[in-house]
């Protein structure tokens, strides 16, 4: 199969490719801010094992954990204004089912790091006369960081991928604007060519940076 790349012709697209950048970025980073208070606060939550309560949060994480985030976002956006009988932007319906995917994600990483801090330390912290808000922000919350972080980062590395998906609805990220310039100029070989080479040039300096900061919050220095 003969095949002539031409990169050249995509030149007067580029503004295009900066555009799906920015808005795949400002995705990223406002629903992993999002995720992050969600999965904190339902992580903290379900150490009180309150019992409706903490059946209605493994609902919620489960549900989210164990369906496709494609058909999570799907049927967010044109099935839940159904039910509701309210229409939802495409920016809406985006921003809430990845902000709660990643926020279930989040929350167990959360309840599973905190579970992980020696029952001494809870102890030691109750002995000070703590009140339970101040001992988990003082006590309980630094010394799960650790055990925490490892996770974090690959799953906030995780989610930028996961904003590919909203392209779907109509979302101008970046694979949502290849597809305009495919149609414009029938070239999906370079189009996606450099739309891999953009996630590429993000996604590992990103996964450097954070397994060196991983290795340096996780291990003890001799």
């Amino acid at each position: 199969m003969n095949y002539t790349w031409d990169f050249a012709i995509l030149t007067k697209y580029s503004h295009l490719f900066w555009v799906g950048l920015g808005w795949t970025m400002a995705y990223t980073l406002g629903t992993i801010l999002l995720g992050s208070i969600i999965g904190l606060l339902v992580g903290i939550v379900r150490l009180r094992h309150l019992a409706v309560v903490d059946w209605l949060l493994i609902g919620y994480i489960e549900l989210f954990r164990c369906t496709p985030l494609l058909v999570q976002i799907i049927w967010f956006y044109y099935a839940f204004p159904v039910v509701i009988g309210v229409n939802i932007p495409a920016h809406v319906a985006a921003v809430t089912v990845l902000s709660l995917y990643c926020g279930a994600f989040y929350a167990e990483i959360v309840r599973g790091s905190i579970e992980s801090v020696p029952r001494g330390q809870w102890d030691a912290a109750r002995a000070l006369g703590l009140r339970p808000w101040r001992m988990m922000r003082l006590v309980i919350l630094p010394q799960a960081l650790k055990p925490m972080l490892a996770p974090y980062v690959n799953q906030s590395v995780t989610q930028l991928k996961n904003t590919s998906l909203v392209s779907v609805i109509a979302v101008p990220d970046l694979v949502y604007n290849a597809t305009l310039i495919n149609a414009d100029t029938y070239r999906p070989l370079e189009v996606y060519t450099i739309i891999a080479l953009i996630y590429f040039a993000i996604l590992f300096p990103a996964t450097l940076l954070g397994r060196r900061f991983e290795r340096g919050m996780t291990y003890d220095k001799a």
